[in-house]
């Protein structure tokens, strides 16, 4: 049974076909949206579709092969969107890429250009082209996936986390261009149990728990609940802002062992 939480409203999420994409379409589409889900694969695509179905709602369900890395097909997209649905009322820009592992001096520039192709200029164009459909007349919310990595330090991991901090800053400074026709507002998850992310915590499960406040990492379906949060009228007057799910992580004390 829908919520009726975004009843009519069309939402489009970038890497919708997986994790926490696709737990956002679920959410989304039970709160009654129509939900348009882009990814690179079409195989994946069409496994997300049924996953989706499942998910009572009221809503129309669409899937559109589309790299979010790719402003063409961003805009593409887009296109599609209304021409099926006549409204964009809704953008998460969840998809993103992490091709490097490693100190930052041993990043290599055709690397580089991906991360940032994906993850910083990808929201903006799929942003630009949402703004330019509908949002800029009729309003609208635009939801960022970052990542608490945007807030530390990590070993392995910097060149990505640098482009989550950079998606934080966007998300204040497109608050502020948008404003007040749409929201702008970002999550920055810590780690969340996905499949893709299954090789880092599965093992180290109890040891990557012990200390956190809340005892437990991150599920879907927390993500998912704060970015319907994000989309509804319950946050209208919230931009600019970025909501950390991250178990408590960012407020341990610094030297502390036990």
């Amino acid at each position: 049974m829908s919520t009726g939480t975004l009843d009519g409203r069309v939402a489009v999420i970038t890497g919708g076909s997986r994790g926490i994409g696709l737990g956002i379409a679920a959410a989304y589409r039970a709160a009654g949206a129509h939900v348009v889900i882009a990814a690179r694969k079409a195989t994946g695509l069409a496994e997300a579709r049924e996953e989706l179905l499942r998910v009572k709602g009221d809503g129309d369900l669409h899937t559109v092969v589309a790299n979010a890395g790719e402003p063409e097909q961003a805009e593409a997209c887009v296109d599609e969107t209304m021409a099926r649905f006549g409204r964009v009322d809704i953008l998460v820009n969840n998809a993103a890429t992490n091709p490097y592992h490693g100190d930052l001096l041993g990043l290599d520039l055709p690397r580089a250009e991906k991360t940032v192709r994906v993850n910083q200029y990808g929201m903006i164009a799929w942003t630009r082209y949402a703004w330019r459909a509908w949002m800029a007349e009729h309003g609208g919310a635009v939801v960022n996936i970052a990542s608490v990595g945007g807030l530390i330090v990590d070993p392995h991991i910097g060149y990505y986390n640098a482009t989550k901090a950079a998606m934080l800053h966007m998300t204040r400074q497109l608050a502020y261009e948008l404003g007040p026709r749409a929201r702008v507002n970002a999550i920055a998850p810590g780690l969340i149990k996905t499949e893709l992310a299954r090789a880092v915590w599965e093992v180290r499960e109890p040891i990557l728990t012990a200390k956190l406040p809340l005892r437990r990492l991150g599920t879907v379906e927390d993500v998912a609940n704060a970015a319907l949060f994000l989309a509804s009228d319950a946050s209208s007057w919230m931009t600019g802002q970025t909501l950390v799910l991250d178990g408590g992580a960012t407020a341990l004390p610094i030297g502390v062992d036990e």
